[in-house]
């Protein structure tokens, strides 16, 4: 049957404006997706010229926050370690700020010890004009209400492996047992702890590229997940498996640069990696992985410049995190909040 011409052009413009309106619809649908997976983020302190080097944590039914605050990233002797204190996430008070006169202390991390109290792990660092001279462990503790906190002081290396620059970058408790990645000149240790005071070595992890960075987080079945930033070779990530006593080790490449890593199990084959993303712009992002640190899904949080060293924790289905960025002009803590169903989508 042949159609007249007229009939051809209006039903030809009808099929055009009707894929338009798909289109439109189409647009509509994709839009509101992705504003739905934008993580609701605030930010919670910008007292000090540079605040930067988050940790998060729950205790007694109250969120800690603690950070360093100094005149910029790497400044000299003026870091101070602050630790902020909120019931509701919204108001936040200061407990603490940690200070070593004539020193920089750096990069608080946050536990729970076995007995119930905050530990507060650091590095303190000694100068000589600019250069670094000396770099060791220090510590505070809470009391039981985890309101009022220790004056700090330098922990001990164990004499086998100590040098003039040893960090003790992150805590982690396992059975009564704390473990953190000791990190030296292009060489990397597990230690152990049972309070704070002193780091007994356990074994190295033979890593190329400069490894320093590191965090600690075991499975449902005692494994330990080692976390590992690279800054040399081709500088991207790492991921170092042992089984008990963690001294024989597994490792496995990731495709991604690391800055200031952090990560959690979302399940027994999941992991949540919060991170610095170096390409294609420097951002703070959450990558969802396997357990060999194979990206399945990125979700960025509002950053750029100096960013990320984010701490995270799960609460009432929700990952929170903790980090710090200069996107709008200061370098500033902030607060996100991801649904762990954003999490669990692709």
């Amino acid at each position: 049957m042949l159609i007249p011409d007229a009939m051809f052009n209006s039903m030809k413009r009808l099929s055009i404006l009707f894929a338009a309106a798909i289109t439109l619809q189409a647009c509509a649908v994709s839009k509101n997706t992705a504003g739905s997976e934008t993580p609701a983020v605030e930010k919670i302190w910008d007292q000090a010229p540079h605040n930067a080097f988050t940790d998060l944590l729950r205790f007694n039914d109250a969120f800690y926050c603690a950070f360093r605050e100094g005149s910029g990233h790497v400044s000299g002797p003026d870091g101070k370690a602050r630790v902020l204190r909120s019931k509701d996430s919204k108001q936040w008070e200061s407990v603490a700020l940690l200070e070593v006169k004539d020193r920089d202390v750096r990069d608080p991390k946050l536990s729970v010890t076995p007995d119930g109290r905050v530990m507060v792990l650091m590095d303190v660092e000694a100068h000589e004009g600019k250069k670094v001279i000396s770099r060791k462990p220090l510590i505070s503790v809470s009391d039981a209400s985890g309101t009022t906190f220790s004056t700090p002081w330098e922990s001990v290396v164990d004499p086998a492996i100590a040098s003039w620059s040893d960090w003790v970058w992150r805590l982690t408790w396992h059975q009564g047992t704390g473990y953190a990645i000791l990190y030296q000149v292009n060489k990397i240790y597990l230690v152990s702890t049972n309070d704070g005071r002193y780091f007994q070595h356990v074994s190295q992890i033979e890593v190329d590229g400069a490894p320093n960075e590191c965090t600690i987080r075991f499975d449902k079945n005692g494994n330990m997940y080692v976390l590992i930033r690279r800054e040399k070779a081709d500088q991207v990530g790492m991921i170092a498996t042992a089984t008990a006593p963690y001294k024989q080790w597994r490792l496995s490449k990731m495709e991604h640069r690391l800055g200031g890593p952090n990560f959690l199990f979302l399940n027994n084959e999941t992991l949540v990696m919060g991170t610095r993303q170096y390409k294609p712009k420097v951002s703070t992002v959450v990558y969802i992985t396997d357990l060999k640190g194979h990206v399945r899904k990125s979700i960025h949080v509002p950053s750029a410049g100096d960013n990320s060293y984010p701490g995270m924790l799960f609460y009432k289905g929700k990952l929170w995190m903790s980090y710090y960025s200069s996107h709008e002009g200061k370098t500033s803590i902030y607060l996100a909040k991801i649904p762990l169903k954003q999490l669990k989508g692709r």
